[in-house]
């Protein structure tokens, strides 16, 4: 049977839905680690030293096509994991993973992990099926940034985080979410301002508040729907 999601060491959601087995062949090389604001997990380019599984903590997925720029293309919480070239056989990273909103999680080496997802079973389903979510998400997010408005994407960006760390509170600056949407701060702050002024979002010195989800998920383009849909079909079962 899968491990119970009330073990303190299953907060991560995948973890958490492994067969007792399996778990138990992991516990001895799991090790719980903080994750905090801003540290970098692996740089793009760089071997991939160890496994991420957050708990609340956010990590971004960042594309930086040169010096000095980044934009978000995927982001991972306590649905997923951080490190998926190893996994797939591919040890280098193509991607920055900086940690966005701190937390915990939990990590592994990165050898062992592979050598676990080797041998099949409920991982290797679930890390593949993980892989495809983070697809769909890289995918909707390159179609969404092309064809939406600031303040749709914003809202988008705003519902996969909570979702993602299970409140309605972030610790967020303007400036660092025009990094991750690859935006002018200008921009953020006009999208943040209506937002706001629509009763959606409260945004006060580095916090920002959802208090009306239901409209909020109503003024967000149709790309919030979608990956979430495609999380649920793949990952909840």
């Amino acid at each position: 049977m899968p491990v119970s999601e009330a073990s303190p060491q299953a907060v991560n959601r995948l973890l958490a839905t492994l067969l007792e087995p399996e778990y138990q062949r992991l516990v001895p090389h799991l090790e719980h680690v903080s994750l905090p604001l801003g540290q970098v997990l692996h740089k793009r380019g760089e071997s991939i030293e160890y496994v991420y599984f957050p708990h609340r903590a956010i990590v971004s997925l960042l594309s930086t096509p040169e010096e000095g720029s980044k934009v978000e293309v995927g982001l991972v919480g306590n649905e997923g994991v951080v490190g998926i070239p190893n996994i797939l056989g591919d040890n280098i990273a193509a991607t920055t993973a900086m940690v966005q909103l701190a937390g915990s999680g939990m990590r592994i080496k990165a050898s062992l992990i592979k050598s676990e997802f080797q041998q099949g079973g409920v991982l290797q389903s679930l890390l593949l099926r993980y892989t495809q979510a983070l697809y769909a998400l890289a995918s909707q997010n390159a179609a969404c940034n092309r064809l939406h408005h600031l303040e749709e994407r914003l809202a988008r960006w705003l519902l996969l985080v909570c979702d993602r760390v299970g409140s309605n509170e972030l610790r967020l600056t303007q400036e660092f979410i025009s990094e991750m949407l690859g935006v002018r701060r200008a921009g953020v702050t006009d999208a943040a301002n209506s937002l706001q002024q629509a009763g959606l979002i409260r945004y006060h010195r580095g916090k920002i508040t959802i208090v009306n989800r239901q409209e909020l998920e109503a003024a967000c383009c149709p790309c919030y729907g979608i990956i979430k849909g495609e999380y649920a079909r793949l990952l909840e079962h």
